[in-house]
């Protein structure tokens, strides 16, 4: 414990601000089916139980009391959430420990935490997602934005949910959740969900191509061009085109044939390297050829 605590003197700071940028994200999302089951309250409760240890420290000396209150009925009410939320924005917005793309993506992992927290994921918490996903486009090229609005997209298009694809959007939110930090979520359900439903890569929605200076690479097989075509095209739009995967790959286009179907038919070693890259950090896209060949249509 003391070494614990004295590695807390350098981690204080952004220990604090995830640990509030988190706490918001499982509020809202517990929220989000304006339910609250007791799965649900058990789990913040939990969380103060784990954030203990910061207690006589601003903002948790308000937050944690707050949140005991909330939940000591048995019911939080909506304006008991938004207070809750409310605090931890105020606290957020007056000490900017991060930038907002990290904090935003902060508060996606807690909010995909709270989704869950019952073990569930209705229609309406999918549904959810998808707005608040829509709201916060600027994430685009982050991980795991991309990979989180194509599937959810791709599940929303025929506007019914299937058991499968509601399983496959579990299998894939579990791969953020701490469920260490969770007093719920099972890791073996999530795991039996993972080894029956494997993403290996998913391409992104892509609305528009940045040609100009940026790096392309291609895998898989085309029915409408060779690679050699797919490079000169590239080239000829102002972009450099290459045939492997680097840290400076900006593009990286999924061949499928013609088969429009970009949420779950992206496999190969290319794919891997190009996840891994953004898992890491990294900025490059994968995207469909046939949003590519749209693009290009409309350029």
């Amino acid at each position: 414990m003391k070494e614990i605590n004295e590695y807390r003197k350098f981690t204080g700071p952004a220990e604090l601000h995830k640990a509030v940028n988190t706490l918001s994200g499982i509020v809202a999302g517990i929220t989000t089916d304006m339910k609250i089951s007791e799965d649900e309250i058990n789990e913040l409760a939990n969380w103060c139980v784990l954030h203990q240890h910061l207690e006589n420290r601003h903002p948790f000396n308000e937050l944690i009391p707050m949140i005991k209150s909330a939940y000591q009925d048995g019911v939080i009410t909506t304006d008991e959430s938004e207070d809750i939320i409310w605090l931890c924005n105020n606290f957020i917005s007056v000490d900017q420990y991060y930038d907002l793309t990290t904090s935003s993506l902060q508060f996606l992992m807690g909010m995909l935490h709270g989704i869950m927290a019952d073990g569930e994921l209705s229609d309406s918490e999918i549904r959810h997602l998808q707005t608040w996903i829509a709201a916060n486009d600027f994430l685009e090229g982050c991980y795991p934005f991309d990979e989180l609005e194509s599937l959810i997209s791709a599940i929303l298009l025929d506007g019914v949910i299937s058991q499968e694809e509601r399983e496959t959007l579990m299998a894939f939110i579990g791969e953020f959740i701490d469920t260490t930090m969770s007093y719920n979520i099972n890791e073996n359900v999530l795991k039996e969900l993972q080894s029956k439903y494997s993403i290996s890569g998913v391409c992104s929605i892509c609305q528009e191509i940045n040609f100009d200076g940026s790096t392309f690479c291609f895998t898989g097989k085309s029915d409408r061009a060779s690679r050699n075509d797919i490079a000169a095209i590239v080239e000829n739009c102002g972009g450099k085109y290459i045939d492997r995967v680097t840290k400076g790959t900006n593009y990286l286009i999924v061949g499928n044939s013609g088969n429009p179907c970009w949420a779950y038919s992206c496999y190969g070693r290319k794919i891997e390297q190009a996840v891994n890259l953004r898992k890491n950090g990294g900025k490059i896209k994968i995207i469909n050829e046939v949003d590519f060949w749209d693009i290009l249509e409309d350029l």
